[in-house]
């Protein structure tokens, strides 16, 4: 499985509490821009709007610029395909408080695109420094096992 692109603040930000995998309706040209790592999705979420879920704010650059539509967008919204049961537990976690759904990579199985999505709940500036304490004494102690 390949990575395509991922969103590096998700667990940063988020306490992740689940994930979950959504297929992607893209077209062509898209599909390709996607698979030569063209593709963003730092700093977008997913929605659910009437009963459908959505990819909002990613990115797709052209795969080739001279080459696309006329109404291509780079940032538009992009449907999710995910299986009914999932998608109403999913409504159910989202009215909850605090939970909400983020976009963690958009990844390659079986030639399909995949995106991994995590039901979040946002961290406080505490926990922030806590993750950042954790990362500095294990990269010191990593530091620590090369020198010897």
């Amino acid at each position: 499985m390949a990575d395509f692109a991922t969103n590096p603040r998700a667990r940063f930000d988020y306490e992740i509490l689940e994930t979950l995998e959504a297929g992607i309706i893209l077209r062509g040209f898209e599909v390709k821009s996607v698979k030569i790592g063209r593709a963003s999705i730092k700093g977008s979420y997913v929605r659910i709007i009437k009963g459908e879920a959505w990819l909002v704010g990613a990115s797709i650059s052209p795969y080739q610029a001279g080459n696309m539509p006329d109404d291509y967008q780079e940032q538009t919204d992009r449907k999710l395909l995910i299986a009914k049961k999932q998608l109403d537990s999913l409504v159910g976690l989202t009215k909850s408080h605090g939970i909400t759904l983020v976009p963690m990579r958009l990844y390659g199985k079986k030639g399909l695109i995949k995106l991994e999505i995590g039901v979040a709940r946002g961290k406080k500036k505490y926990d922030k420094r806590e993750s950042i304490k954790k990362k500095d004494t294990a990269r010191s102690r990593m530091r620590g096992m090369s020198e010897e």
